[in-house]
């Protein structure tokens, strides 16, 4: 890991702390690091499940109301000593304002037990905006 992913991993790890989580007690937090800053968001979870939303959907929303549109870096704290990956669906979230070489750590509960992979090797073969780019040829 480098040095230069330390803020991020600080800024994960303390918002998991703030995490709402009473039906799993499984706390998460993200940071991302865009063109405009770092945001960081926690998991929400809602008894009308699966109305909660994850860490990275936060920060993603955080870093969109910043201004931000370009991910750069992520960090992701997961609840345990074993770092978790981001579910299907948070994939999905950050392919939409990263390319599939943006950088995923991982971290566990403390900032230790790091993982590192891209978003492509999370999510091969990915759907993105480029697929919806405007070409007046195409659409008719």
């Amino acid at each position: 890991m480098t040095e230069y992913a330390d803020d991020l991993v600080a800024a994960a790890v303390a918002v998991r702390l703030c995490a709402y989580a009473p039906y799993s007690g499984f706390f998460v937090g993200a940071a991302i690091r865009s063109e405009v800053g770092i945001h960081a968001g926690c998991n929400v979870e809602n008894a009308a499940y699966p109305q909660g939303n994850c860490a990275e959907a936060g920060a993603i929303s955080a870093m969109v109301a910043a201004g931000g549109r370009q991910i750069r870096e992520v960090v992701i704290a997961g609840d345990g000593a074993t770092p978790v990956t981001p579910c299907g669906g948070c994939r999905q979230r950050l392919r939409e304002f990263g390319a599939p070489e943006l950088v995923i750590r991982m971290v566990g509960v403390d900032g230790g037990a790091r993982l590192v992979r891209t978003l492509g090797e999370l999510l091969p073969d990915s759907f993105g905006p480029d697929h919806l780019a405007p070409d007046s040829s195409v659409r008719g």
